[in-house]
């Protein structure tokens, strides 16, 4: 499975941003898909996923800020950043992997892409 992630790039405080992420080498359809970022020196935080009628999210996605979509015909997942901050820059990566179950709180994917740069500007 390659991921492919893009949209990233330079954006001004208070803006907003959607990150586009296709897979190939499998459909994707009974997978879970999702994204994370990574600000150097820091741990990968979980931003969010989506099965088939379920959605797992991130402390970011809870507050409203961030939220994921899915298009299963394309084989792709997409993630909305709204009301950016400065903080908010780093490094967006896709993930797919096992579905998860209607209980957990957590997602370890299983593949990544290389991921896509998001800076803030203040």
């Amino acid at each position: 499975v390659q991921l492919v992630e893009s949209g990233g790039g330079l954006v001004q405080s208070g803006g907003s941003v959607t990150l586009s992420c296709e897979a190939s080498g499998r459909d994707l359809g009974g997978s879970a898909m999702g994204w994370f970022r990574q600000v150097p020196g820091k741990e990968r935080e979980f931003i969010g996923a989506m099965i088939r009628g379920r959605s797992l999210r991130g402390v970011e996605s809870a507050k409203g800020r961030f939220g994921i979509f899915r298009d299963y015909e394309k084989n792709s997942v997409y993630v909305f950043l709204s009301t950016l901050e400065p903080d908010d820059t780093a490094v967006y990566y896709c993930a797919a992997g096992a579905p998860f179950g209607a209980r957990d709180t957590t997602w370890r994917p299983l593949y990544w892409g290389q991921g896509t740069q998001v800076t803030v500007s203040s």
